[in-house]
């Protein structure tokens, strides 16, 4: 069973990686959001309940929420199904919350070099002779 957990903790680390860069045409704020909302939906366990051959036993374990619904729905096992997707839904706004506060965080961590570009403008405005360079031209150099 560990095994199992620990490839589908790699897996969804790349769907989580593929979806945050297949996002990529999105602004930060929904491209986090979303990918924290669906992290959440996909790392969020909850425990489950199956007959075995014998009378009267059961196997019972952990999963991903989201596939103990996506049985429980194929069963028709809806006493089952609504636990599972009440937690898959709290994940979800769980992530989703996580998503806005590293969005608000990293915005946050922004704004010194906004304030420094905003006075790059006013020195950009003022008169060259100040500003040191002069008019002469300099270009870059490499190496």
């Amino acid at each position: 069973m560990s095994l199992l957990w620990l490839s589908y903790a790699l897996l969804s680390l790349v769907v989580l990686g593929t979806g945050y860069l297949g996002l990529a045409f999105l602004p930060r704020l929904p491209r986090l959001v979303i990918t924290w909302a669906v992290a959440g939906v996909m790392w969020v366990p909850a425990s489950f309940r199956l007959p075995l051959m014998e009378e009267g036993e059961f196997y019972t374990g952990l999963a991903p929420a989201v596939v103990v619904a996506g049985l429980a729905f194929l069963e028709g096992d809806f006493g089952a199904m609504a636990p599972a997707l009440l937690l898959v839904a709290v994940a979800a706004g769980i992530g989703a919350l996580v998503g806005l506060l590293l969005w608000r965080r990293g915005r946050h961590s922004v704004r010194p070099a906004a304030r420094d570009a905003r006075r790059g403008d006013a020195d950009a405005s003022a008169p060259r002779g100040r500003q040191g360079g002069g008019d002469e031209r300099r270009e870059p150099v490499i190496g």
